[in-house]
């Protein structure tokens, strides 16, 4: 068999790629029995009295940068500056805390999840009780290709730095706390419905092993919050939320381009030097090459980002540069999806009208991207390290294609063969050619490939119960693909079992599906908080199989219901 395919996605990068006061802690109660005391795997101290906790000492962000010196709360232009000081506004009515990861709580913030009962913490994240000054970052960014100026923490506010007792610092955010500076034509606000998908996807990005920030906590209310969700003029009162969240820093690709773009050459320098000292410990910041050595490393990191990205089928939504992280981690989760026909035109953002940020885009989007980050970076680099930047940038290609061969050959169960590897291509190929063909389930497809053992996998050895694979068993290659595939793997020497464990750990069997988001909104609209909480445990396990995701069908081909669900930028 000979098919002269183009790997989709892999080989898709052309080489000429130029709480409010009367909150009662009854309210919060049902969240008790969710609450889990053993999720500190490392058996350190945490505090179960909120009252004892505290911020860092040192706040580095307010130390090592200017603030701007303007203190009201209204929408500016603002420059020469890193930050500004803005105070949250608490949510007011029928204030409720929804939802906590425990694991966050207890192994990042160094907190007894028992605190999440205390109505010091419900004051805490929904920014009535504050521990330092308060910030939102001014940044700027390319969004949809174009320049957008300034931009900024619209409806984030910074509510301090934590450092824990693994020598680990996070910088605590506030997303939904009102109105900034960069709030532009927006209330800062946040609704439940985007607030429940932050939440839900930031924890289940971690637990399948990418780089993401993190949510330690869902706040909902019944204050209202006015929004047009598909921009068609049908607007709608909504509630209002908020969610903390984390990460290590949000400095971004956006962070130095407002920067470049304003001439505040020296802050650029100044901003660039923190990021490289504090997050890129193995370069010399006295090096003359540092911000060579640092692009380099944010090119290979967020390569491997989206190759991540594309292993699960995750979709962002919004690969704007003020959205990509110079930590190469996943952040500010809007209108994203988790593809499940495999299709690599899917797009889950109704307002991306021409596609831009579709699965199959996502690598050649990251290299735009890094592109505007060596442009930003241009002022602090001599005439030959420019000439250097680009022959990096032009590595990220091959950067790209190597490790996404060697994951999707891993989701496969095989080991990455430098003599194999247009042969390798072209399996990997024909298997995405056939589930496109057939619309199956990205998901299940490979999950199921891994549950059976490889003398079943012909098309009369699969039951009903393994659906996905039944589907794409019909392609008219499959039987042939089977043999290459069965070969292929022979040739590795693997036992059964290695194969299968190798998959299993690899291909997860529960994703944050769009119906799954959707079913726990509706639920927490109706202040149900049940099913939340549930959805968290079991998306803290993808790679088991759990009876309680099976009964809620969770691994079952989706609803038919669910092709008519539609998300977009509004939040």
């Amino acid at each position: 068999m000979k098919y002269v395919l183009k790997l989709i996605t892999l080989l898709t990068i052309s080489n000429t790629i130029k709480t409010s006061n009367d909150f009662k802690c009854d309210n919060i109660n049902p969240l008790a029995k969710f609450i889990n005391h053993d999720t500190c795997h490392l058996h350190l101290k945490v505090h179960t009295n909120f009252a004892e906790w505290s911020l860092a000492k040192q706040q580095l962000l307010r130390q090592s940068f200017p603030i701007e010196k303007e203190t009201r709360n209204y929408v500016r232009r603002v420059s020469e500056c890193v930050f500004s000081t803005v105070k949250p506004i608490p949510l007011k009515y029928n204030v409720q805390l929804a939802a906590v990861s425990n694991y966050v709580l207890s192994n990042i913030l160094d907190l007894d999840p028992i605190v999440a009962l205390s109505s010091d913490f419900v004051a805490f994240v929904g920014g009535e009780k504050l521990l330092t000054t308060p910030l939102s970052h001014r940044y700027g960014g390319h969004q949809f290709g174009y320049w957008s100026g300034q931009l900024g923490d619209g409806r984030a506010v910074m509510i301090g730095e934590y450092f824990n007792q693994r020598g680990e610092r996070y910088e605590l955010q506030l997303k939904g706390s009102g109105l900034t500076p960069y709030s532009r034509r927006g209330d800062g606000r946040a609704v439940i419905r985007s607030s429940v998908r932050e939440f839900l996807c930031s924890e289940a990005m971690f637990y399948l092993g990418i780089p993401t920030s993190r949510a330690a906590s869902l706040l909902v209310s019944d204050d209202p919050v006015v929004r047009d969700m598909f921009y068609d003029g049908h607007r709608r009162t909504e509630r209002g939320a908020i969610v903390l969240r984390l990460a290590e820093s949000w400095f971004r690709i956006g962070s130095l381009e407002i920067l470049t773009d304003s001439k505040e050459y020296e802050l650029l320098k100044n901003l660039t030097d923190f990021v490289i000292l504090h997050y890129f410990k193995s370069i010399n910041i006295s090096s003359a090459d540092r911000y060579l050595e640092f692009f380099s490393t944010v090119v290979e990191e967020t390569a491997r980002m989206i190759v991540l990205w594309q292993s699960v089928g995750f979709t962002h939504g919004v690969c704007n540069t003020d959205n990509f992280s110079l930590l190469s981690i996943t952040i500010d989760y809007g209108p994203f999806g988790f593809m499940e026909e495999y299709n690599p035109d899917f797009v889950p953002n109704t307002s991306d009208d021409e596609g831009r940020y579709c699965y199959e885009k996502q690598p050649n989007v990251g290299h735009f991207n890094l592109n505007k980050l060596r442009a930003a970076l241009e002022p602090l680099l001599t005439k030959q390290h420019r000439k250097q930047a680009g022959q990096i940038l032009n590595g990220y290609i091959d950067i790209y294609k190597s490790k996404f061969l060697k994951l999707f050959l891993k989701k496969l169960g095989l080991t990455f063969d430098n003599n194999n590897i247009e042969d390798d291509e072209q399996l990997i190929a024909i298997l995405l050619k056939m589930m496109s063909d057939t619309k199956s389930d990205f998901t299940m497809t490979f999950r199921q490939l891994g549950e059976l053992p490889i003398d079943k996998l012909n098309d009369y050895g699969i039951t009903r119960f393994y659906w996905a694979l039944k589907k794409i068993s019909k392609h008219k290659w499959y039987t042939e693909w089977i043999s290459m595939y069965k070969e292929r793997s022979f040739r590795e020497q693997k036992s059964e079992d290695e194969r299968q464990e190798i998959m299993l750990n690899t291909n997860p069997r529960y994703i944050l599906r769009n119906w799954i988001a959707q079913s726990v909104i509706e639920k927490v609209e109706k202040n149900d908080f049940t099913h939340i909480n549930q959805v968290l445990k079991i998306l803290e396990r993808p790679f088991e199989y759990q009876d309680e995701a099976e009964s809620l069908g969770f691994a079952s081909p989706p609803p038919e219901w669910s092709k008519q669900l539609k998300v977009s930028c509004s939040s």
